[in-house]
C-alpha cells in the first residue's frame, strides 16, 4: 500500500508515515514529502496538462489544457482521490506558516481547476469563470461554500481572503501579499498557475519568483509612454500591499527587477489593466496559440 493510499487526517500523521517509509529526515524534507503525498493527484494533473512558457525579460505565463484533461481517462479518478484526501485532512495540523500557506494555496488552485473540469455549461467547457455567475453577481463561484476540507465546506474566497489574507494569519505574522501572485482564478488575467504544487521548504523562494516574474510580464505591468499600467490586483487589494510595504510602489520595488524599477521612475500616471477573465486555456494566450 502506498503513502498516498494510507494518507490520514493530519499532516503530522502523514509525516510519521513518511518517516517510517524513508527513515528519519530533516524536518523541511519531511514536511515537503508529506505535502507532496497529500497533493499527489493534483500534481499529476499539473504535470500532464499545465504548460509554463518563458517570456521576454523573464516574464512567465502558463495555460492549463482543460480539454485534454477532460479527454483523459483517469482525470475523474485523480479529482476524486484529491478531494478524498482533502476531505480527510485536518487543517489544524498545520502548525507552521510555511505548511499552512503552502497547503491553502494548493487547495485553492486545485479546487478552482476541479470545479471547471466538473461543471461544464450545456455540455461544454466554460469560456470564463464568470459563466458560473449571473448579471448581478458574475463572480458567484468564488463565494460558494462548495469545497470539503476536513469535513467543513469552504469557498474559494474564504481560502484566499478569509484564511491566507485573513485576520488570524495576520495576527500570527503569516499574512503575505505575495499570495495574490500565487492563487490562480483560472483566468488569463491571473498570475500563472505553476507546474509544481507549493512546498513548505521552497515557499518563500517561489512566492518571490512568482511576484518578480509577474512584474516582468506585460499582462501584469507595462509602461506605455508616460503611463504605467498595472494589474488590477494592485487596485483591488491595495490595502494588502500597503500593510506589507507601505505602498504599492514600495511593494513593486521590493520584488521587481531593475528594469521594472526604472519604469516606476519614468511614469507620470498609473492606469489599471482591464482584467482578462477568459479561461486560462492555451487557445486564449497568443504565446501558446501561435505555437
Amino acid at each position: 500500500m502506498t503513502v498516498l493510499q494510507r494518507s490520514t487526517h493530519t499532516l503530522t500523521a502523514l509525516l510519521a508515515l513518511v518517516t517510517l517509509t524513508v527513515g528519519l529526515a530533516p524536518a523541511a524534507e519531511g514536511t515537503d514529502t508529506a505535502m507532496q503525498a497529500l497533493y499527489q493527484p493534483f500534481q499529476e494533473l499539473l504535470t500532464r496538462h499545465l504548460e509554463e512558457k518563458d517570456l521576454a525579460e523573464d516574464g512567465l505565463s502558463s495555460a492549463f489544457d482543460y480539454e485534454a484533461a477532460l479527454a483523459a481517462g483517469d482525470t475523474r479518478t485523480l479529482l476524486d482521490e484529491q478531494k478524498r484526501l482533502l476531505a480527510n485532512f485536518d487543517p489544524a495540523a498545520l502548525t507552521t506558516r510555511d505548511e499552512a500557506v503552502a497547503f491553502w494555496l494548493n487547495a485553492y488552485n486545485f479546487f478552482m481547476v476541479a470545479y471547471i473540469l466538473e461543471n461544464p455549461r450545456r455540455g461544454k467547457l466554460v469560456g470564463s469563470v464568470r459563466d458560473y455567475g449571473n448579471l448581478f453577481n458574475p463572480y458567484r463561484v468564488f463565494g460558494r461554500d462548495l469545497f470539503d476540507i476536513g469535513g467543513q465546506k469552504y469557498s474559494l474566497d474564504e481560502m484566499e481572503k478569509g484564511i491566507l489574507l485573513g485576520a488570524d494569519f495576520a495576527v500570527r505574522g503569516w499574512k503575505d501579499a505575495r499570495v495574490h501572485f500565487a492563487v490562480n482564478c483560472a483566468s488569463v488575467g491571473c498570475p500563472p498557475l505553476r507546474e509544481g504544487v507549493y512546498l513548505p521548504s521552497t515557499l518563500d523562494a517561489v512566492l518571490t519568483e512568482n511576484t518578480r516574474r509577474a512584474l516582468n510580464t506585460p499582462r501584469h505591468l507595462h509602461l506605455d509612454g508616460n503611463t504605467l499600467y498595472l494589474t488590477s490586483l494592485f487596485d483591488w487589494y491595495e490595502s494588502d500591499y500597503v500593510d506589507e510595504e507601505g505602498s504599492v510602489r514600495d511593494f513593486i520595488k521590493t520584488y521587481a527587477d531593475d528594469h521594472v524599477k526604472a519604469k516606476l521612475d519614468r511614469h507620470q500616471r498609473i492606469r489599471y489593466i482591464d482584467y482578462d477573465w477568459d479561461l486560462n486555456t492555451p487557445a486564449n494566450f497568443p504565446e501558446f496559440s501561435q505555437e
